[in-house]
Order: C-alpha cells, then sequence, then structure tokens
C-alpha cells in the first residue's frame, strides 16, 4: 500500500469512528463505550486509540463541530430582521444541540473556564457570537439591560442539565426555556408580566 493510500485509509478510518461516535455518544451520553464505538466502526481499539488517544479526544472532536456550527449559525441571524427571534431561534438550536449528547451542557460548562482546553477558542468562538445576538435585542429594547451573553448561556445550558436529569423534567424542557426566556424580556426588569417568548 503506498503513503497516498495509507493516508486515505486513515482518513476514512477517521470519519468513520466520528460518524459513529457521534450516534452511540447521543444514545449513551459522552461517558459512551469506546469498545462499542470501536466495535460498530469496525476497526480495532489501536486504531481508534492511533485517531483518539483518550476518551477526551473523541469527545472534543465531536464537540469542536457542534460549537463551530452554532457559531457559524448565530453569526448568520445576526442579520435578522428580528432581532428578538434570532436570539430565541439560536438558543432553542442551541438547546437542542446540547440536549443531544447526555453530560455535554457540564462538558461546555466546564470547557468555558479552561484555557488550556483544545475546545476552549472554537467554545468560546461560539459564545461570542451568541452575545452579539443577546446584545443586538438588547440594543432594540427586547431584552433586559442587566445581564450579558454569559448570563444567557448559563440559564439556557441549566434548563440542558436540568432536562438530563430524568423523563419527567425532560418533558418540560421546553417550558422552562420559556419560562428563561420571559425572564430575559425587557419587561422583566420592571416587573411588568412579559409575554411569552414562544
Amino acid at each position: 500500500m503506498t503513503g497516498r493510500q495509507q493516508r486515505a485509509d486513515a482518513q476514512r478510518n477517521y470519519e468513520r469512528i466520528l460518524e459513529v461516535a457521534r450516534t452511540v455518544v447521543e444514545e449513551q451520553g459522552t461517558q459512551a463505550s469506546l469498545r462499542d464505538i470501536a466495535r460498530r466502526a469496525e476497526v480495532g481499539m489501536g486504531t481508534l486509540y492511533r485517531h483518539f488517544p483518550t476518551r477526551e479526544a473523541l469527545l472534543e472532536a465531536l464537540l469542536r463541530q457542534r460549537f463551530d456550527t452554532l457559531a457559524a449559525r448565530a453569526e448568520e441571524l445576526e442579520g435578522a430582521d428580528d432581532s428578538r427571534e434570532a436570539l430565541r431561534q439560536w438558543l432553542r438550536e442551541f438547546l437542542s444541540r446540547a440536549s443531544a449528547y447526555r453530560g455535554l451542557t457540564s462538558s461546555m460548562m466546564t470547557t468555558i473556564g479552561d484555557e488550556d482546553s483544545a475546545l476552549h477558542a472554537s467554545c468560546s468562538a461560539m459564545r461570542e457570537a451568541a452575545g452579539r445576538l443577546v446584545k443586538r435585542a438588547q440594543d432594540d429594547g427586547h431584552i433586559r439591560p442587566d445581564i450579558d451573553g454569559m448570563d444567557v448561556f448559563a440559564l439556557v445550558s441549566a434548563v440542558g442539565w436540568i432536562a438530563e436529569q430524568g423523563p419527567v423534567v425532560a418533558g418540560r424542557r421546553d417550558h422552562l426555556f420559556s419560562l428563561v426566556l420571559d425572564g430575559l424580556a425587557a419587561g422583566a426588569v420592571s416587573g411588568r408580566a412579559p409575554r411569552s417568548a414562544d
């Protein structure tokens, strides 16, 4: 096998492992079995470890894709006419993606404060893009002025974490999300009852 063929084969294995890992982590959470991932990807454990020497390395590759996609989506929504709806839409997409992997919310919150993490740059870019959506909604008078992007990120992440704790709470995720958005509405700061965000 030539060097080019070896590289092509290695790239196919890398992509296959990531594809399978995405499915397995959605099923089992961030503590998913690496052996199960290797078996379903039809590669040996040695091949998996060559590409991803630790569980964290595999999760970082998966999460980086999600963070980058969310950052790009926030940038797209910056040009929307309705800044309130743009923020609501992004936050709903963020919550949906965060809820896809059990344990992901905790990983994201840890990454924000860990500058040594390989994911820190992607996570920060995502949070900064979302912060611009928050600022624009504030400038338009839709969001209360005494909060910042980190507040919004933490509150919605908390909803995602709570929803992971059991099916009863998970069934109320959308309701909890609406309550958070109601609390962020500009009217909430003066005690006026805000309109529902949904």
